[in-house]
């Protein structure tokens, strides 16, 4: 079954759950709605590899508005975007742990010869192509500053 089956089986089972699949729901609907938008743009139809690509653009336009809701004091819209987070995170890869991350930082500028925060750009190229949909770009781009400032 393909993600955007998967997505479209779970909006009707929310559909029918009634009040209780109410955010599932809108979730579901929304990032539907951004895979079909994307498929616009493109003019063709997203294989899963692209439709987990929107789904992490989604999930970081929550992440990057619940840190805004923080910090204008706003918990309830923030707890609010954690959940509907939560809810797009079913739909992704599982994401790499703190110390995988690590290791294929540490991997990358092994082989890059990485030396200094200025080679940040040809660390970053490598690791976003492998750790797309896996792991957070800001994550990532702070574990290489962190070890290229080493």
């Amino acid at each position: 079954m393909s993600l955007k089956e998967r997505l479209y089986e779970d909006m009707k089972t929310a559909m029918r759950a009634r009040g209780e699949g109410k955010l599932r729901l809108s979730v579901i609907r929304l990032a539907r709605a951004a895979i079909k938008n994307t498929e616009i743009d493109r003019l063709h139809e997203l294989n899963d590899d692209e439709v987990i690509e929107v789904l992490a653009r989604e999930l970081k336009m929550r992440r990057d508005a619940m840190e805004e809701y923080k910090r204008v004091n706003r918990p309830e819209q923030a707890d609010l975007l954690r959940q509907e987070a939560e809810i797009l995170k079913e739909y992704l890869p599982a994401q790499m742990s703190e110390d995988e991350v690590r290791g294929l930082v540490r991997t990358v500028i092994a082989d890059t010869g990485a030396q200094t925060i200025k080679d940040i750009g040809l660390v970053m190229g490598k690791l976003s192509a492998l750790t797309k949909g896996k792991a957070d770009g800001r994550f990532v781009n702070q574990i290489v500053r962190e070890l290229l400032a080493d």
